[in-house]
């Protein structure tokens, strides 16, 4: 599953100073189990758009995560939110219909 989110900095911000508290946080949260690794894009024409990736085996195995309040990731979390406002964008299941280019003949 994923959890996607949208990262918008605020003025006068630079998106390294949030990617270095999502760094951190996602350090802390991919020791969760079931976490499957996290990807942050910078969107084409907008430096201060990110879109956040995270990679998690099942949504109970997310929910399980949050439930366990991590201090120093609210911590961080904290701190990041001087640096932007953030957007759920929501949970997606793994794709049921994935389509790859045809190798060249």
């Amino acid at each position: 599953m994923k959890y996607i989110f949208e990262v918008h900095i605020k003025p006068g911000c630079r998106a390294e100073d949030y990617a270095q508290a999502w760094v951190r946080a996602s350090e802390l949260i991919q020791q969760a189990p079931g976490a499957l690794g996290t990807e942050l894009h910078r969107k084409l024409g907008d430096p201060g758009t990110l879109i956040a990736i995270a990679h998690w085996d099942s949504k109970a195995s997310r929910d399980a995560m949050e439930s366990q309040h991590n201090p120093q990731v609210a911590a961080i979390i904290r701190e990041a939110a001087r640096f932007c406002e953030i957007r759920l964008i929501g949970e997606f299941e793994e794709p049921e219909w994935v389509v790859h280019p045809q190798p060249p003949p």
